[in-house]
């Protein structure tokens, strides 16, 4: 009768834990993630809704259920692209998120090499002020930049705005950059001085196809916050035809105390397509670029 018990309890404890750390893991893991998903999924899940939701249900929830489409129509996004100049400050926002992209990329590379690689005097404290450079809040600088703006003709033009932007990207791209070159072995550097290979060679030759994930990553960021950017989007650009998306579906599509709900939901919704579309591209070397930058 005792091995008999034994054998019992035996057998009962693994059902007994495996049952606890169900639990946990339910409780500690998936429980957390499906609220987290829930929180963040749920915008986007409001702007589908609405973007195909008919003005009758959009204005009437007494007898229409607010999270649930009854006759869905494409009326919304039919006069968003047609009736409106939305294909243009599509293209206009494309075009200024591209170029400033590439600008600050071409800036932000050559100065995260000099500071890390050569080494100067005092390049830890340059590196230090181009970061905090990135502290400053935009709305300080919007006003005296607009003045330079204004002297050099730019106003109400997107050129404007792919000269403007990497005064904000660059600090960032460059310190980013800076902690992804200090994860590549200088000794390859050092055998190619060796062999006699200037530093514009080594910098395109060695260093960039290894700091892909970095350029990658800080293009991502570039790319993100040239697309969603408003205050200076705002101040610099005035004619409505080259406003950016940001802008454009806030002041073009609001129209008095009116606003049209469904084509602002479809607008924002079309507008956010492109950068979820770069991060799920890139995700792997966004994450790899930041873990070894945050790790130096």
């Amino acid at each position: 009768m005792t091995d008999v018990a034994a054998s019992n309890v035996a057998s009962a404890t693994p059902d007994t834990m495996a049952w606890d750390s169900r639990t946990r893991r339910v409780v500690m893991i998936y429980l957390p993630l499906a609220c987290f998903i829930l929180i963040l999924l749920f915008p986007f899940y409001w702007m589908a809704i609405t973007s195909f939701k008919p003005n009758a249900e959009l204005l009437n929830y007494k007898e229409h259920n607010p999270f649930w489409i009854t006759s869905p129509t494409l009326a919304h996004i039919k006069h968003l692209l047609f009736e409106t100049s939305y294909p243009r400050w599509l293209k206009t926002t494309m075009l200024v998120a591209i170029g400033s992209t590439f600008l600050s990329l071409f800036a932000s590379t050559l100065a995260a090499y000099a500071i890390e690689r050569l080494r100067f005097r005092g390049s830890p404290y340059v590196g230090l002020g181009i970061y905090l450079a990135y502290l400053v809040p935009p709305s300080i600088l919007f006003i005296p930049l607009a003045t330079v703006i204004v002297q050099f003709g730019l106003f109400d033009s997107p050129l404007a705005l792919i000269l403007v932007y990497p005064t904000f990207l660059v600090p960032f791209c460059t310190w980013l950059l800076i902690g992804y070159f200090k994860s590549i072995p200088y000794e390859l550097e050092e055998c190619a001085l060796v062999d006699g290979a200037t530093r514009l060679q080594i910098l395109w030759r060695i260093t960039l196809p290894l700091a892909v994930p970095g350029l990658i990553s800080a293009g991502i960021f570039s790319f993100t916050l040239s697309w969603n950017e408003f205050i200076y989007a705002l101040a610099f650009i005035q004619s409505g035809a080259n406003k950016t998306v940001p802008v454009a579906i806030l002041t073009e599509l609001v129209t008095g105390d009116v606003y049209q709900w469904g084509a602002l939901m479809a607008g924002s919704l079309l507008g956010s397509l492109p950068v979820a579309l770069f991060y799920s591209l890139f995700v792997d070397y966004y994450v790899s670029s930041l873990t070894g930058a945050v790790k130096e």
